[in-house]
């Protein structure tokens, strides 16, 4: 009796281990990725790293590998610092306003330069429906620096999404640190299904 009580705690805590998902780690062009996939959704990022005036960035992708709509959006992100206090990403609204306010065109050629950088750079992941779907809106618009910059950020960034079955998006999801770098915490996704939770930096 004492063996098949051990035969099956042991079986049931490989089983466990098989079930939960595991954070994979890689690099591609000199940028550390993270992925991990739940439900058949898939979060990849990585850790831009220039800022925009306030704002630390990251670059996230997510493939819709389930037989359900899914629907993202930048504040289901969170930063999670090593004494557990939380941050929550910005919505692209409050980053567009600040860009309309202090924009300018370095700030554009900073974010678009580093951006496409990591979006066209990396082999494991090309998007559906992301970046270069908004970036062909951006270009139609035109005016000052500011509006353009505002255009860039627009483009670049994480916006809701809702991914059918066997789509793709990307895009930048912006946290605001007074500039300071995003270091030693973790990247947590929360949302309607299911909580992605990474390894700390």
């Amino acid at each position: 009796m004492n063996r098949l009580f051990g035969a099956s705690a042991v079986l049931l805590t490989l089983l466990y281990h098989c079930a939960q998902a595991q954070v994979i780690e890689f690099e591609s062009n000199g940028l550390k990725y993270q992925t991990l996939t739940r439900s058949g959704v898939t979060v990849m990022f990585t850790h831009l790293g220039n800022h925009i005036h306030e704002y630390s960035i990251i670059q996230v992708a997510i493939s819709n590998g389930s037989n359900t709509l899914y629907i993202i959006r930048p504040e289901d992100f969170t930063y999670v610092h090593s004494d557990g206090s939380v941050l929550v990403a910005s919505s692209i609204k409050n980053v567009i306003d600040m860009l309309m306010q202090r924009g300018n065109s370095s700030d554009v050629v900073k974010l678009v330069t580093q951006y496409e950088a990591t979006v066209y750079g990396n082999p494991h992941f090309k998007s559906t429906n992301g970046y270069e779907q908004r970036r062909q809106a951006a270009l139609a618009m035109s005016g000052g620096n500011k509006l353009k910059a505002a255009a860039a950020a627009s483009a670049v960034a994480m916006v809701l999404t809702r991914l059918k079955p066997g789509e793709s998006t990307d895009g930048a999801v912006f946290f605001s640190t007074e500039g300071k770098p995003l270091a030693g915490g973790r990247v947590v996704v929360k949302t309607n299904s299911d909580v992605f939770e990474f390894k700390s930096d």
